[in-house]
């Protein structure tokens, strides 16, 4: 599977997008080889001038590398944070989010413990850069590359620029990342390093490699001066998190007289194990030549090649909730839910301790569940992302400027197969296979203990009823519950060109007695695209005919995963189970989906597999194209110096997708256009020689990601899934920002800081969600197309316990995004201090090694008019507690938010050793990332909380020769795990991740 996955891929970057890297290369040859040499003029280009300040290629060891960023922040025209490699290819960290979170007022999330999303001044709407050229992602959105997909190892030193100016690219809320490789002309002396790593997770319990290194140097010719800089990389990775979810979102009454009162009990019971790999390779070479001091040619490529493979095994517990009025916990806990918008939510009980039996002595109740489930979910993406730049910076006389062009490309690929077993309990009381040809009802018993926020459960083996280890694992009380299969494709790429001039007027006329220093002025056009295409086939059943015995494709079987225990020792846990070989699903994915077709085939139903084909519902293919303009004035006037300036963008969008009615599909077109003016102000007051003030204010955009406004729908597997739907006529979110900071550079390398930032945002992304009415007597909901009182109709998911009529297809909350139509605003405070003890040594000695980096932050948001309403269940619950408390509702705010944040490291640096601790902290925050394919109505209609959280990285090396360094970086020392409520912190225990404790080993030897 994977080689046909990567071969399609290929074809498709190599059909769409090999014409332009065969005329950019070309070009990239012919203006190396066209232009003359001109005369001489005594003049440092942009590039060079930039190394010169960061001084980044001769930085050596940890103080260096801090001294050398803090100059280059001191230095900077806005507010600007620097972080330099200790050594090139040596950034502090392995992950470039992980990186990014040494700086102040930047947060990360993580994906099985690994940095992949980052948020500046607490939103995600960023943008990514490298070397100045935008990024485009291997998903819709508009943050630019995945950070998973770029190895430190071929970065020199990365910036996040907070305040732009006239000339930055328009795109960012918070702030533009832009990761830097080598400048080859730059370079003092001829470079040579490798480095060799190994990588052990201790839930994976593997080891996976890590290679790297970095040529470069340069050469004076007859014919000018000429560079030459490459870095690679291949990496391994191996992640595993442990995700338990317990839904108890059902209300029941209890005849219990110490209870005496409403509870909540178990609906649904879910063992959730991700299992990542990660292979990357890695490439950035860049090319220079300055045939005089009059001009100089260059040209980036950076080529990233990401294989990422997950492999998740899930034992559900469903359908339980129709024996919630009959079997009662043994314990219970108060559950406080706070409040929401002034509104006191009040407490209730909650399940907390007990087992869960079926019903077979009362004929009128004939509740048989629970359903004990086995999922195996393969989900992998291929990714080939890849950036040329090439271009000239000139000057003459007063004028110098840059011309350049750029194309930056991702295509992916992310195929899956998924399948649920469902297994048949032989000990249960219920009817023989051969009578029963109902719902898949198994009657297995299940034990929980959800004491202290641990979220575990187990097969109650102290049950009559309960199976033996022995019936869990054998292949005959399995049948084929659902097989989903998908191989979706996404194109994204961005064609740009940009002409920048700047004019000096030091000692001009027209530089007002010298307040002007210079004038700047530039075009930018880019032209970008966003395709994808929805390629699935599904099966689903909820009855027993349509279900054939998995003795069918026993070869396919492999036991899960027995170590759920080893995250956290609990005692709880399905250790012995079956499910489809996720190994298999991935490498042999043609002869596992032929084996599942086969055991269709013999159901008396003949079900059979669709072939893999386009979905046309899915379907979008968009265009946008966005002329810019900037004109900047560049200022300096006694102890205050700056710029100020105004950007004018002009974008229009076409935008293709489908409308699906029966088998009709109709094209649909919708375009739309919008223009910005952009002012933008900064200005820096040098207080005295060691303090500094700045300010700024600045006007942005941001752009909806392009899956927003897309007109196609896509129909999700899971019945509590929302559909979610386009909006083509959305327009860019506006921001405001005000920021003025206050620097004090009490000592070499050496800073204490403090800033203030206010933003006010209009036109804010919201999620709008109709929910699907649920019978609350019955719980069941509609199952016929249009949903009158709500919801979408999804024709794809089981019905499961959501209706008495056994199939497929009934109404799903429906989910689309909109403008909010009220006004937002953020306020936040940063700190941040460094020092370390190096001018001591003659009174310390030894101690004078010692260094402290440290920073704070604390935000706010208020305003918005949109809101997340409570689910039915949700509502349901909160009217059991106060029957009068009408319609919950809350301001959605910023999703991935969190209101404090701080990182304290300690280093230590002398006699060839460099160490250091970073322990980084996060208040709680909310977030759509839950486990288990959780969504919004298992969360009672509000995004989940997760519980403030803190981590601890360390790393030591040593050189052992002045070429040789070895060293051991750990990532997650302590083992702190996640815990996640829902409506509120605090509240109701909902998800829990138990992330890995990663620790890196390994050596760089520089010739």
């Amino acid at each position: 599977m994977r080689n046909l996955v990567r071969q399609k891929a290929s074809s498709q970057t190599t059909q769409k997008h090999n014409w332009k890297s065969t005329l950019l290369l070309s070009s990239a040859f012919a203006v190396f080889a066209a232009f003359p040499q001109a005369g001489a003029q005594e003049t440092v280009s942009a590039d060079t001038e930039e190394a010169l300040t960061q001084d980044a290629i001769i930085v050596k060891g940890i103080r260096g590398s801090l001294q050398s960023a803090l100059n280059e922040k001191r230095n900077a025209d806005s507010l600007t944070e620097v972080i330099q490699a200790v050594d090139i290819g040596k950034l502090p960290d392995q992950n470039l989010a992980e990186v990014l979170e040494n700086i102040t007022g930047v947060q990360i999330t993580r994906t099985a413990g690994i940095g992949t999303g980052v948020q500046i001044r607490g939103t995600s709407a960023n943008r990514t850069e490298i070397n100045g050229v935008s990024t485009v992602g291997s998903g819709s959105g508009r943050t630019g590359i995945n950070f998973e997909d770029v190895s430190a190892a071929i970065i020199a030193s990365l910036e996040v620029i907070k305040a732009p100016q006239a000339n930055t690219i328009e795109g960012s809320v918070g702030g533009t990342v832009n990761l830097r490789t080598i400048r080859p002309l730059d370079l003092n002396e001829a470079v040579a390093s490798f480095r060799v790593q190994g990588e052990h997770s201790n839930l994976s319990d593997s080891v996976s490699p890590r290679f790297s290194g970095t040529l470069g140097d340069n050469w004076d010719t007859s014919i000018g001066r000429f560079g030459l800089v490459v870095s690679g990389s291949y990496t391994e990775q191996e992640a595993t998190t442990f995700r338990p979810r317990v839904d108890r979102d059902n209300v029941t009454i209890s005849p219990v007289a110490d209870i005496n009162g409403p509870f909540l009990g178990i609906q649904f019971l879910n063992q959730d194990l991700d299992n990542f790999e990660f292979e990357t390779i890695n490439f950035a070479g860049t090319a220079e030549w300055e045939p005089n001091d009059n001009f100089r040619f260059y040209f980036d490529t950076v080529i990233n090649d990401q294989e990422q493979r997950q492999a998740s095994s899930r034992v559900q517990g469903s359908g339980v909730s129709s024996v919630i009025d009959f079997t009662l916990p043994d314990s219970f806990e108060t559950v406080d839910f706070g409040s929401l918008d002034g509104v006191d939510l009040g407490s209730i009980q909650a399940a907390l301790t007990g087992t869960i039996q079926g019903i077979f002595d009362n004929p009128a109740i004939n509740a048989s569940d629970g359903n004990l489930r086995f999922s195996s979910d393969t989900n992998s993406r291929f990714t080939n992302s890849e950036i040329f730049r090439l271009g000239t910076d000139w000057n003459f006389g007063r004028a110098s400027g840059r011309i350049e062009g750029s194309i930056s490309q991702s295509d992916s690929v992310t195929p899956s197969l998924n399948t649920t077993l469902n297994f048949i309990n032989p000990n249960a009381n219920v009817p023989s296979l051969a009578e029963l040809n109902g719902p898949n009802d198994n009657s297995t018993p299940f034990i929980f203990d959800l004491t202290d926020g641990t979220l575990s459960f187990g097969i109650d083996f102290a049950s009559p009823l309960a199976p033996t280890v022995e019936d869990l694992l054998n292949p005959a009380n399995l049948l084929l519950d659902a097989v989903q299969v998908g191989s979706n494709t996404s194109d994204n790429s961005e064609d740009a060109i940009r002409f920048d001039v700047s004019y000096d007027l030091q000692d001009h006329a027209l530089g007002l007695n010298n307040i002007l220093t210079s004038v700047d002025a530039g075009y930018r056009y880019n032209k970008t695209s966003s395709t994808f295409s929805d390629i699935d086939t599904n099966f689903g059943t909820g009855s027993i005919d349509s279900s054939p015995s998995a003795l069918l494709f026993q070869e396919l079987l492999i036991a899960g995963p027995d170590n759920f225990d080893s995250a956290d020792g609990r005692e709880l846990a399905v250790r012995n189970f079956l499910l489809v070989d996720p190994d298999l699903a991935i490498d042999d994915f043609d002869n596992t989906l032929a084996l599942l077709q086969a055991a269709l085939l013999t159901t008396p139903n003949m079900v059979v597999l669709g072939d893999l084909e386009e979905n046309a519902s899915s379907f979008f293919d968009i265009d946008e194209e966005t002329h810019a303009l900037y004109a900047q004035a560049n200022f300096e006037f006694g102890i205050l110096r700056g710029n100020f300036g105004l950007r004018y963008v002009d974008t229009d969008i076409n935008s293709f997708g489908n409308t699906v009615i029966g088998d009709t599909v109709t094209p649909v077109i919708t375009t739309n256009s919008y223009n910005e003016w952009l002012p933008r102000l900064n200005i820096s007051a040098d207080l005295t020689d060691d303090l500094l003030l700045r300010a700024s204010w600045t006007e942005d955009i941001r752009r909806p990601d392009f899956n927003d406004l897309s007109t196609s729908v896509s129909f999700p597997t899971g019945p509590n899934n929302a559909v979610n739907i386009g909006n083509p006529d959305l327009i860019p979110e506006s921001v405001t920002s005000f920021d003025v900071s206050l620097d004090w550079y009490f000592a070499p390398a050496a800073v204490f800081s403090v800033a203030f930032f206010h933003k006010d945002r209009d036109d804010l992304f919201v999620t709008l969600v109709e929910d699907a009415f649920e019978d609350p007597v019955t719980g069941f909901r509609d199952i016929t197309d249009p949903c009158e009182q709500g919801g979408i109709f999804n024709p794809v998911p089981d019905r499961n316990v959501l209706s008495d009529t056994i199939g497929n297809g009934l109404c799903v909350p429906l989910s689309t995004i909109i403008n909010d139509t009220g006004s937002t605003t953020q306020t936040g405070i940063e700190l941040a201090f460094q020092y370390d003890l190096s001018n001591w040594e003659d009174r310390l000695g030894w101690a004078s090694g010692f260094g402290l980096a440290a920073n704070y932050t604390w935000q706010d948001f208020g305003g918005g008019d949109a809101t997340n309403d409570s689910s039915g269940r949700g509502q349901e619950i909160f009217e059991a507690i106060n029957p009068n408390i009408g319609d919950v509702e809350a301001v959605q705010g910023l999703l991935d938010f969190s209101e404090n944040s701080f990182n304290i490291t300690g280093f230590y640096e002398k006699y060839g050793l460099q160490a250091r601790a970073r322990y980084t902290w996060r208040s709680d925050f909310r977030t759509l990332d839950t486990a288990g394919g959780a969504s919004l109505n298992s969360t009672l209609g509000f995004p989940v909380v997760t519980e403030s959280r803190g981590q601890l990285n360390a790393s030591v090396n040593y050189n052992v020769t002045e070429r040789l360094n070895i060293g051991v970086e750990a990532v997650n020392l302590l083992e702190n795990n996640i815990t996640q409520s829902c409506v509120n912190s605090g509240a109701l225990t909902c998800f829990q991740g138990l992330p890995d404790r990663r620790i890196v080993f390994g050596a760089t030897y520089a010739f």
